[in-house]
């Protein structure tokens, strides 16, 4: 009498000695996110999170990327970019931003403010969906990729969505790393002002650091600390869009999008930690190499994801509405410099 075979039982991997699923493309994020933080050292100080970003994106779209690693190129998208995003609020100190003067700061939240409404203003009459529209905006008036990942979780955008917004920061935001020094210049600004300018206006950090970078220190200091200022508004923004999503299109039968995420949370509460100045300088340091390596690699991770075949799919509406967004915030950003240049 033959024996009936019992159903084999699933088994964890741990238990089985297999890495688990997302080990693979999380090591590969990690490798190429510390690999573009050294080659950074040694490509006149190109930022490590744009070359990973470009890296990625350059990947996706000439070559195939194996099945196995994608698990963990997801996983690294989301979980690495939000932890980046906490460790990135310890370098920032309230006292600094505030020591802007008033005149800078209104052109900070003027540039965030309006590049915002607009750009949701602009998608609604070009028909784009509200989830798209909505990472476009808060991706283009604040921080980039990041701010769309925050975003993301809110709107429950779909993937392609989240990739064709951060493809499109990509795209305009390096435009404007030699464009906006280049109109600076132009309208006869000081290197401090060049650097608001940078800062008020350019989509990502990475990209302010490239742009400031190449014209001075002095340019840098303000830029990064203008931008910095932006970065700041992604905790009132995402919290906004989260009230707005869960009273006008709350999920039936279904869980709410959050109010406020757990990591703007934690992004506020190290930026608090940081401002009360007990922090040592040697942690802030170690702080910010493991917030340049989870950026870093996240940002490889969120370029495996752009798809430019999804942005000439999406009808070039999207494509037009970044390059709007673009416009916007550098009309403003410029207004404001010339009104209020730094002191």
């Amino acid at each position: 009498m033959q024996r009936t075979k019992k159903p084999a039982e699933s088994v964890p991997a741990e238990a089985t000695g297999k890495p688990p699923r997302i080990f693979k493309g999380l090591l590969l994020c990690l490798a190429v996110g510390a690999a573009c933080m050294v080659a950074s050292k040694y490509l006149n100080g190109l930022s490590a999170l744009l070359l990973a970003i470009v890296l990625g994106a350059l990947w996706r779209n000439l070559a195939p990327v194996p099945a196995a690693l994608e698990p963990g190129i997801a996983w690294s998208a989301k979980k690495l970019l939000r932890w980046g995003i906490v460790v990135l609020g310890l370098q920032l100190s309230l006292s600094t931003i505030l020591g802007l003067g008033p005149g800078v700061l209104l052109v900070v939240f003027l540039s965030v403010g309006i590049t915002f409404l607009v750009t949701l203003w602009i998608g609604a009459r070009m028909g784009i969906d509200l989830k798209q529209r909505m990472l476009i905006a808060t991706g283009f008036s604040i921080c980039g990729a990041a701010a769309v990942a925050g975003a993301e979780n809110v709107v429950r955008a779909k993937q392609n969505q989240v990739a064709t917004a951060v493809g499109l920061v990509v795209l305009f935001g390096t435009l404007m790393i030699p464009a906006m020094p280049a109109l600076g210049a132009l309208l006869g600004m000081d290197d401090r002002s060049i650097g608001m300018l940078v800062g008020a206006s350019t989509h990502e950090v990475a990209q302010v650091v490239a742009a400031s970078g190449s014209v001075s220190a002095a340019a840098l200091e303000v830029a990064v600390t203008v931008k910095l200022a932006r970065v700041v508004l992604l905790a009132p923004i995402i919290a906004g869009v989260g009230v707005y999503m869960r009273t006008k299109h709350s999920v039936v039968g279904g869980k709410n999008p959050p109010l406020i995420p757990l990591f703007v949370v934690g992004f506020i509460a190290a930026m608090l930690l940081r401002t009360t100045g007990i922090v040592p300088a040697p942690v802030l340091d170690a702080a910010q190499m493991v917030q340049t390596l989870l950026l870093a690699a996240a940002m490889f991770a969120l370029g495996l994801g752009v798809h430019l075949r999804s942005i000439v799919k999406s009808g070039g509406k999207a494509l037009i509405l970044g390059l709007l967004a673009t416009l916007v915030i550098i009309v403003v950003a410029t207004s404001g410099t010339l009104l209020f240049p730094p002191q």
